[in-house]
């Protein structure tokens, strides 16, 4: 689906701040005409809607964590800012600044009539995920006592509410260590939980986004490694704890992080986000129930809304469900307010996202809730017998859709009996995958341990060759040696050649001197 780029406008600044959604269209991004003073621009801050109120927390602008709560009021479109107050039981220090840690990367949900706040970046050094909360009423704000399996302290992470349970997915630790483990709060007794999920999870990420579907199916989408962007969905099933990743349809998704997503009814909605290079400015939307991606809306690339780090919500007005971005980071910081009135959409009853024996296992159940209630007809049909009929007519139409009825149970029986015939052809897979599985990993031991005793091997041959190089090495030093002294015994020998032919013909000449001498004087 192929949709016109455009920028973002601002509605009218003569709009009445109590009507200013008169000004909408469907599926069309507007800047609102803010009054009055605007919070710092950000990226990387939690928002959450209470109210017809929009909450801004914390965040990061230029290297650095910002610790303050801003409030938006849809219904005067101004902001303002909360001044919190240390619970006086969990804090010794008064100072304002210290009640909320400087944060970023952070994730928060409404509970009651508190916002949670979870993980993030901060200079508040803790080996754990701390809980905060912050009180609507009384902005008392303080830290929320958790027990259990409390998760490594990360930010980037994604957490979902479903009914009374938070489901935390992934997130960069302080180590830069980066997480795919599925943690659980349940916010009745606040108590931390590690889900063991069924097979392969999603490559560990963060700055993704997640959704829950139906009260069942949690979803993941994108998000980053250090060196990849991702575009992929995974769902994981949270009564089966089990993973996917369903195929999807429609328009062509690019990989991105930093995106921000929200769900109205069976539809998901997602902002922004980028690779580092390019802010993506489609607006995306998944229809949960038949994973198909649509494209309603688009803005200019260098648009506000295609940032890294923004954050979306939906708020109510008049009836309405609209949806409401804020800042976000594409080589300028953002303090915009930005609404879109979501274009109704069709909406099915989940089906996509059952396995092959779920999908099995639900035939078998309709199976046979179609063949109790042809029993129940059966029953009735005898019962109506006994007590005899009005009029033979009314017995001969009676007998046709009963002689229907049978026809239908025996279709289903049958459909019924494929059904369990598929399901033991599927467990026989099973267990075929399984033996594969089993002889694959005998294999797979073996060649490791040949493998570790070839290394061992190896490095023998390399400790002797090692010391054959060494030996080799002090025999051409003895070489050297013997043949420098090959040359000194040479050169000796010449001198003492030398020496002794002089000698012998100094001896000769004297005594021939001496036979002359003797000889003139006779």
């Amino acid at each position: 689906m192929q949709t016109a780029s455009m920028g973002t406008e601002e509605i009218k600044k003569d709009v009445n701040a109590s009507n200013w959604q008169t000004d909408l269209a469907y599926d069309q991004w507007k800047a609102l005409p803010v009054s009055g003073p605007r919070p710092p621009a950000r990226y990387k801050h939690a928002a959450v809607v209470v109210d017809e109120k929009l909450y801004i927390i914390g965040g990061s602008r230029n290297g650095r964590h910002l610790s303050d709560v801003q409030v938006f009021d849809f219904r005067n479109l101004l902001w303002s800012n909360i001044k919190l107050k240390p619970n006086s039981d969990k804090f010794e220090d008064s100072d304002l600044q210290e009640v909320l840690p400087a944060i970023s990367a952070h994730n928060v949900v409404k509970w009651g009539n508190k916002i949670l706040l979870l993980g993030g970046n901060s200079k508040k050094l803790s080996d754990k995920i701390i809980v905060w909360f912050i009180d609507l009423e009384t902005h008392l704000c303080g830290i929320v006592e958790t027990s259990g399996k409390v998760p490594v302290a990360r930010g980037g992470q994604s957490t979902t509410l479903v009914g009374s349970r938070l489901i935390m997915f992934g997130g960069e630790d302080r180590s830069r260590r980066l997480w795919n483990d599925v943690n659980i709060l349940d916010l009745e007794t606040m108590t931390w939980d590690v889900v063991e999920a069924m097979q392969t999870p999603p490559a560990p990420r963060f700055d993704h986004t997640a959704a829950v579907h139906a009260e069942r199916y949690l979803l993941i989408f994108g998000g980053c490694s250090h060196d990849s962007f991702f575009n992929d969905l995974h769902v994981l099933d949270l009564q089966a704890m089990e993973w996917s990743q369903p195929q999807v349809q429609g328009d062509l998704v690019t990989p991105r992080a930093g995106h921000a997503g929200i769900t109205i009814d069976e539809n998901w909605y997602i902002v922004g986000g980028g690779d580092n290079k390019n802010g993506c400015p489609e607006t995306l939307v998944l229809n949960m129930s038949k994973l198909v991606w649509s494209v309603p809306t688009s803005v200019k690339h260098r648009d506000a809304l295609a940032s890294e780090g923004l954050s979306v919500c939906s708020v109510t007005i008049d009836g309405k469900k609209h949806l409401v971005a804020f800042g976000g980071y594409n080589g300028n910081y953002s303090n915009e307010v930005f609404v879109m009135m979501p274009k109704p959409r069709d909406s099915l009853q989940p089906k996509i996202f059952q396995s092959p024996a779920a999908a099995a296992a639900a035939a078998s159940v309709t199976a046979a809730y179609a063949l109790t209630k042809i029993d129940k007809l059966d029953f009735k049909t005898a019962e109506l017998n006994s007590k005899g009929a009005e009029n033979h007519h009314y017995e001969q139409d009676f007998t046709i859709d009963l002689e229907t009825l049978t026809e239908e149970k025996s279709v289903l029986e049958l459909s019924l009996s494929e059904v369990k015939t598929e399901n033991s052809r599927l467990g026989q897979e099973i267990e075929e995958v399984n033996n594969t599985h089993a002889e694959l990993s005998k294999e797979l031991h073996s060649v490791q341990g040949q493998l570790i005793a070839e290394r061992s091997r190896c490095f023998k041959l390399e400790a002797q060759i090692s010391e054959l190089q060494k030996k080799l090495e002090s025999v051409q030093s003895i070489e050297d040696e013997v043949q420098a002294l090959r040359g000194q015994k040479s050169a000796l020998e010449q001198d003492m050649e030398l020496a002794s032919s002089a000698q012998r013909q100094g001896s000769g000449g004297v005594w021939r001197w001496i036979a002359g001498g003797g000889g003139g004087d006779a």
